[in-house]
């Protein structure tokens, strides 16, 4: 069914420009994504009214949507192809119908449209926009996912290493063309979440690891766990709280380059130890006062 932009924004087809801006400004506050952080319907209203008020606000695209409804787009392609059949048959010559009729002129127009008589110009089908939510670990393998279109399910190959915001298109899977025109594309928009250990920052990825203070000081080896399993990492002796060490290799795939993989940070956090007893406590006295 047809989206019909007055309606989305709750306005008569004469509003004035004004009175679309209010409209527009009204509902924008009402279902803005920061106001309705959970709440998909409201995104998607949310998304209809921006494409509504983009459409009306523009004098130019309104007299089109006025005049071809959701068909708008293809105004310019339904002007050249009247024009054409027009000049054919000797009618609207010079931007006039010459002697034809107020009945000539609908049977030419309806042939565009889907009527009779006429060769039928054929129209590419729209594009479909859809969005899919991945967490860090599913983006980090290539993988094969399966989402709903319109009704229709497609299953896609994700690639390791998309990022987020990052489109990519399927073609031919938007809507159907008219009059035989091919269909349009799928573009699919990915939203990857956060990870509760590592932080994502282009190809690379970030971490903490904790050691204690025997370790800091007289160093040694941690397990660490990565996203593609455990790997073993030295700790040096005098290490600092807050020292950074990069395992090459480690972080994210780079999308689309087989074997490719950015770097893993991982910031030591030195953990100090708590409850001593007397003899400990006296032996860090002892390595105070030789302290040079």
């Amino acid at each position: 069914m047809a989206v019909d932009y007055y309606k989305l924004l709750g306005i008569e087809r004469n509003a004035t420009p004004e009175a679309i801006k209010s409209a527009y400004r009204k509902l924008a506050r009402k279902l803005h994504p920061d106001l309705n952080p959970n709440d998909a319907t409201a995104k998607k209203k949310f998304q209809e009214i921006n494409e509504a008020n983009e459409v009306l606000s523009d004098p130019d695209s309104r007299k089109k949507y006025d005049t071809y409804g959701e068909n708008w787009k293809h105004a310019e392609e339904y002007e050249k192809a009247r024009q054409a059949q027009g000049a054919s048959s000797g009618h609207f010559a010079s931007g006039s119908r010459g002697g034809g009729s107020e009945e000539d002129y609908s049977d030419l127009f309806g042939s565009m449209f889907g009527g009779r008589g006429g060769r039928q110009p054929k129209f590419r089908g729209q594009d479909y926009h859809a969005e899919l939510q991945l967490p860090l670990l599913e983006a980090y393998h290539t993988h094969k996912q399966t989402l709903t279109v319109n009704g229709k399910q497609i299953r896609i190959t994700v690639p390791a290493g998309v990022e987020e915001g990052q489109s990519i298109k399927i073609p031919r899977h938007g809507g159907p063309g008219a009059n035989g025109g091919p269909h349009g594309d799928l573009y699919i928009t990915f939203h990857v979440g956060e990870h509760p250990r590592f932080k994502r920052v282009g190809r690379d990825l970030y971490t903490t690891a904790e050691i204690d203070l025997y370790t800091a000081v007289l160093g040694g080896e941690l397990m660490l766990e990565t996203l593609d399993g455990a790997v073993k990492l030295a700790v040096k002796p005098e290490t600092q709280n807050g020292t950074k060490a990069r395992l090459r290799g480690k972080g994210f795939p780079v999308y689309k380059q087989e074997g490719a993989f950015g770097d893993l940070i991982v910031t030591f956090h030195v953990k100090l130890p708590t409850g001593l007893t007397e003899d400990q406590q006296a032996l860090f006295e002892k390595l105070r006062d030789t302290k040079t």
